[in-house]
């Protein structure tokens, strides 16, 4: 694979690219339920990936004033446990509270301390701020710096989520590499002049052949390797 070269500053989508957010919500599915079947569980988190993906996709539309992450994953949370019978308040509202707890992929914790070692790494999410370091400190994952989308009230691939990067990252668009697994994120970054690595992941949204990435990676050792080539 060859080098991605002249980068100074490595941003990283969080959701899905450094944590399994799917496992993460079964498994506080399974906590709130634990009588629950797989079927079961399985449609609970298509429902709230859906709602809150058409959700964000209503505020960047303007069909919905700005919401924040906590506020949809709480409705999320509500939805489900409609669905799933469950009525304890305290159980509905840890439920909401699952983005927090989302694993690390096995290569993500080691990943990003191998590029931290060389670049500033940051983190650039969807993820509300106070969500934000609890998932991070719940994962093990350690950046010099994490943004909310909050911050700008947005979701990606809003412009100004971008432009919260660039601006922190303090350099030009070109020396900024954005790493996703989602193509539709890169898609966003790559409009705002950053440089772009799609990552795979299980539940990752794939380029197609028309999608011009600047590099595609099995795993975070493949994209490390590529950034730090040896000499």
């Amino acid at each position: 694979m060859r080098g991605i070269r002249d980068i100074e500053v490595v941003v990283f989508d969080v959701l899905g690219t450094l944590v399994d957010e799917s496992s993460g919500l079964r498994a506080a599915m399974r906590e709130a339920a634990p009588a629950a079947d797989e079927a079961a569980v399985d449609a609970w988190v298509s429902l709230w990936q859906r709602h809150c993906e058409r959700e964000q996709r209503r505020i960047e539309q303007g069909h919905r004033p700005y919401a924040n992450a906590e506020i949809i994953d709480a409705e999320a949370a509500r939805l489900v446990a409609e669905r799933a019978g469950i009525t304890d308040p305290a159980a509905v509202a840890r439920l909401a509270t699952a983005g927090q707890r989302l694993p690390p992929w096995d290569d993500s914790v080691a990943g990003l301390e191998r590029l931290a070692r060389r670049f500033p790494v940051v983190g650039l999410s969807n993820a509300g701020r106070t969500a934000l370091p609890r998932l991070n400190a719940h994962a093990g994952l350690r950046w010099h710096q994490a943004l909310s989308a909050e911050a700008v009230h947005a979701y990606k691939p809003a412009p100004e989520v971008y432009r919260l990067a660039l601006d922190t990252a303090g350099c030009p668009p070109e020396c900024v590499l954005m790493v996703a697994t989602h193509a539709w994120d890169l898609r966003g970054a790559r409009a705002a002049g950053m440089r772009t690595a799609y990552v795979r992941r299980p539940a990752g949204d794939p380029p197609t052949r028309s999608d011009d990435f600047d590099g595609r990676f099995d795993g975070l050792d493949q994209l490390a390797g590529a950034l730090t080539p040896s000499r």
